[in-house]
């Protein structure tokens, strides 16, 4: 599956909160700042890798990374502050960031990485 348009815009989008004030209703936004983050894999010879993670709904709307020159596939994406669980899907394939340290237990045997954006 390919994220969609709206899929992407949805994460670089800056999110607003209305609250009240006082009595008179008054309406206020708070912008969350998004922050850039930069994923990529070392695969020279897949055919894809995708990144999904709870940020995508899992493989509700996985993002297709672009593969450079060098082999290494990338892509880039806004995220609120927060900490975000992650894998990798290379043709198809659930992959670990070999990268990533920070790693937790999933409910299917094997660890999510984990992306801290502050």
């Amino acid at each position: 599956m390919v994220a969609s348009r709206n899929t992407m815009s949805t994460f670089k989008a800056v999110l607003s909160k209305r609250t009240k004030v006082g009595t008179n209703k008054v309406m206020a936004k708070q912008a969350i700042a998004l922050k850039r983050q930069t994923f990529s894999f070392n695969a020279p010879n897949a055919r894809s890798v995708q990144l999904v993670g709870n940020f995508t709904h899992w493989q509700q709307a996985p993002l297709n990374l672009k593969r450079g020159g060098d082999g290494i596939w990338r892509t880039a994406i806004e995220l609120e502050p927060g900490t975000y669980h992650y894998r990798f899907l290379v043709d198809g394939e659930w992959q670990d960031d070999p990268e990533c340290t920070l790693r937790v237990a999933n409910p299917f045997g094997s660890q999510n990485s984990v992306r801290q954006v502050a």
